[in-house]
């Protein structure tokens, strides 16, 4: 990914344990939250997801990728390379968005419109780089996602790579664009794009088990000379039980695939361990290294020997609407993957705990109570639909912690037998914290600065109190700001 189209050695990799290949599961999913995200080329497939099929994924994550439709009408290295797009391009993408809805090629505009929408680049990223995210955030913006929606986040020194805000082995450094193009960048992305998605999230788990992922069968839904015969998904242990979770497809970029890096953009990106604690089920389509010369939408022949997901139209004109050879694929393993039955009490025999009460209300934290159930070896405690508990809880007792002040919650707990499986739920117990709820304020870091919640240094917007780099201090990148205090902010969101 040095380039999106310079074939570089193989790097090696760490692999995650052996599995067998085994078909897609078939899950208890909720269809209205279902979202992509994606790096680089993984960039450029997520959004033309969001555009083919806004009815299905409600929330789109682009990292470090450029405008839709951009390669289709424009030399693909006109949509990266920091190049600027003018106004004259985007009216000509946008001619296309409006034929392709009027021919429902893709889905309706007002899908769209609807996303929640967070977008980030390395101001050190020359690969793609903020030129083209700002012609995406442009795109978004004048297709009616209103700017409440519409995360962009600009960060200093930061390469072509995945932000994490933890060390994991091979991955490179921060402000170098190579591989596996992961890095430690003292920001968590992976965080960032979810809880955009899903608000709040619990703690998350630092070592999802190896067991949880598993490789499955993607030749059952193309055979694509540009898709690897295999794909990952990680299904956290209460999803596979029957409990009712979500479904977010994150796209790795070009040489950023199994073959290329190992597990790597599985395990060090962090989609899996908030996934984990957060009932997220996250599919990893892969992609594959293609050298046949082909024809492309306006870039003449080109090979794609980086394994990069099809934003130039190397198998057909038709590669970011409904009918594109890997955009349909990607939307029949998300089907797969949603076609489960189940209430989202789980598949166990258990019956749902009674008696559940709320006692202790604190402005951070609430405590659970409810009566034993026959046979359970232990239980678990779901906020809002998601697990609040990292490990089984073995008393009838939980002090739930970690919650936003002046907050409503609603709890259920079921309990879990002695091979893990989960029972039904029980009634939901709602219950408010003290305190006054956090205020949080969605505007330019320009903005941010005129109105006193934060300062400039060196060309860059600073949260004042915390003094987090919010990055680049100009009118086109927005951040939400979090207050935490007389005059002091961080990043962050409110629920």
């Amino acid at each position: 990914m040095k380039s999106l189209r310079i074939l570089a050695a193989a790097a090696a990799f760490i692999c995650v344990a052996a599995h067998a290949v085994v078909p897609l599961p078939k899950l208890n999913v909720d269809r209205t939250r279902t979202s992509v995200s994606g790096l680089s080329a993984g960039g450029f497939m997520a959004n033309q997801l969001g555009w083919a099929h806004s009815s299905v994924f409600k929330g789109v994550g682009v990292f470090a990728g450029g405008p839709y439709a951009c390669a289709g009408l424009n030399h693909y290295t006109s949509c990266m390379n920091n190049a600027a797009i003018s106004a004259g391009q985007l009216g000509a993408m946008q001619n296309g968005i409006d034929g392709f809805a009027a021919n429902a090629t893709i889905d309706a505009k007002a899908g769209v419109a609807a996303q929640q929408v967070y977008l980030f680049v390395g101001s050190a990223d020359t690969t793609v780089g903020p030129n083209p995210m700002n012609a995406l955030q442009a795109q978004y913006a004048n297709n009616g996602v209103p700017a409440a929606n519409l995360q962009y986040v600009q960060r200093a020194g930061t390469a072509h790579v995945f932000p994490t805000d933890f060390d994991a082995t091979g991955n490179n450094a921060c402000n170098a664009t190579a591989s596996p193009y992961v890095a430690n960048c003292g920001y968590d992305g992976a965080k960032a794009v979810l809880s955009t998605f899903y608000g709040p999230l619990n703690p998350r788990n630092d070592a999802p088990a190896a067991g949880n992922y598993l490789e499955f069968d993607q030749r059952a839904f193309t055979a694509n000379a540009g898709m690897s015969p295999t794909g990952w998904v990680y299904v956290p242990a209460d999803c596979a039980a029957g409990a009712q979770c979500r479904v977010h497809v994150a796209l790795h970029g070009c040489k950023q695939s199994y073959a290329e890096i190992g597990d790597r953009f599985l395990r060090n990106t962090g989609y899996t361990r908030w996934a984990d604690t957060n009932g997220i089920v996250v599919l990893f389509p892969q992609a594959q290294a293609d050298n046949t010369l082909r024809q492309t939408a306006a870039s003449g022949l080109l090979t794609n020997p980086n394994g990069c997901w099809d934003w130039v139209g190397w198998y057909g004109g038709n590669f970011a609407q409904k009918a594109g050879t890997q955009v349909a694929a990607i939307k029949a393993m998300v089907d797969q993957l949603s076609s489960g039955t189940g209430t989202g009490g789980g598949g166990g025999a258990l019956p749902a705990p009674t008696g559940l009460a709320l006692s202790g209300a604190g402005s951070t934290s609430m405590t659970l109570s409810w009566n034993a159930v026959a046979g359970a070896a232990s239980y678990n405690v779901l906020r809002n639909g998601n697990k609040a508990n990292a490990l089984g809880v073995t008393a009838t007792r939980y002090t739930d912690t970690g919650l936003n002040p002046g907050t409503t919650y609603a709890w259920t707990v079921a309990a879990v037998d002695g091979n893990g499986v989960q029972g039904a739920l029980s009634a939901p117990a709602n219950g408010t914290t003290t305190g006054a709820a956090a205020t949080c304020y969605t505007a330019t870091n320009y903005s941010h600065t005129v109105a006193g919640r934060a300062y400039v240094f060196g060309g860059f917007a600073f949260a004042n109190g915390s003094n987090q780099n919010m990055g680049l201090w100009n009118v086109f990148v927005v951040t939400t700001l979090k207050q935490t205090g007389p005059n002091a902010y961080v990043i962050g969101s409110c629920p």
